[in-house]
């Protein structure tokens, strides 16, 4: 079932979703299954399932360094396949941008229009480590729009070589970004607006929101999304902070803020257990905030651990 028809189907009420990573290469997906279980009993109606980039890596050869190129956390439209079997729940995969040509892509695409899968989340995807900004693959597309658009293409059965006719097309629900802080590379927010209605005016369906610790900055940006003609669902994504860490490695990489007040108790903090009991105090402050503003869904990142989530969804789901 689509994203659109599960909140349709909702009728208002709010509903719960998380986001998990494959594990890495050489790991048991039995490790994602008891990370994954305890949050089943909040019925999900999905769950998103995050790809990772290639990088490099440097293996030494007769005392010289071989420079490969790999995917640590492989396995994304494999790992959906097996969470719709495993629990009856739609899945959605992440399809980037980066690291893959139009070509490959469209491989994907066909594999999940195989495996009946019906949601896709379009993202243009981060740059690699050694790259200062983003850099588009061979053959690949610069923007996530180009991305939308191809998805949208082949919604209307039209592939990228072949001409010809096909009695059966693909009908994927699609989901796209929103940055309530604004994109790191944007230069303002109405500019990261303008790129986010050009995705859906392309054919997004539906908007998932980078993290944020503040919801009048997600209020915000729904107003701001409204008032620009953007009319789909705009779902808001909550990661409980977890580690003293959080306060530098989150905002460096996603660029957004984090609250004075939650930085000041971070502070007082003993340890890093009692951050995470921070994290979920202020991410169920958050929630009770998010469910009383009727939003269509909340998604959690639960980024591999789901104790923090099961303690924050047990109140409201």
């Amino acid at each position: 079932m689509k994203v659109t028809e599960h909140i349709a189907k909702a009728n208002g009420k709010t509903l719960f979703s998380f986001e998990i990573i494959p594990p890495k290469k050489g790991h048991n997906i039995q490790q994602l299954y008891d990370n994954i279980d305890p949050l089943m009993e909040f019925k999900p109606p999905f769950i998103d399932v995050t790809t990772s980039r290639e990088e490099y890596i440097y293996i030494e050869r007769n005392g010289l360094l071989d420079r490969k190129v790999t995917r640590m956390r492989p396995g994304t439209v494999g790992i959906c396949a097996s969470l719709r079997y495993k629990y009856n729940v739609d899945t959605i995969p992440h399809i980037l941008c980066g690291g893959f040509s139009k070509e490959e892509t469209e491989y994907v695409l066909v594999d999940c229009q195989y495996l009946g899968i019906d949601n896709l989340m379009a993202l243009r995807g981060d740059a690699m480590k050694h790259q200062r900004f983003f850099e588009p693959t061979k053959g690949g597309h610069e923007y996530a729009v180009d991305l939308v658009k191809q998805i949208g293409d082949l919604n209307k059965g039209i592939y990228l070589h072949d001409l010809m006719e096909t009695p059966t097309k693909a009908d994927f629900c699609i989901g796209v970004a929103g940055y309530p802080e604004k994109h790191m590379e944007s230069p303002s927010l109405p500019s990261d607006l303008k790129r986010l209605k050009e995705k859906v005016d392309a054919g997004a369906n539906y908007v998932v929101t980078q993290m944020f610790f503040d919801n009048q900055k997600y209020f915000k940006f729904v107003k701001a999304a409204r008032e620009m003609g953007i009319t789909v669902p705009i779902i808001p994504g909550i990661k409980p902070l977890a580690v003293s860490k959080h306060l530098q490695i989150l905002p460096h990489v996603f660029s957004l803020d984090i609250p004075q007040e939650l930085i000041d108790s971070v502070s007082h903090c003993k340890d890093d257990k009692a951050v995470r009991a921070l994290g979920i105090e202020w991410a169920i402050h958050q929630t009770k905030e998010l469910l009383k503003a009727k939003v269509p869904v909340i998604h959690y990142y639960s980024m591999g651990k789901s104790d923090n989530i099961k303690s924050i969804a047990k109140q409201f789901f």
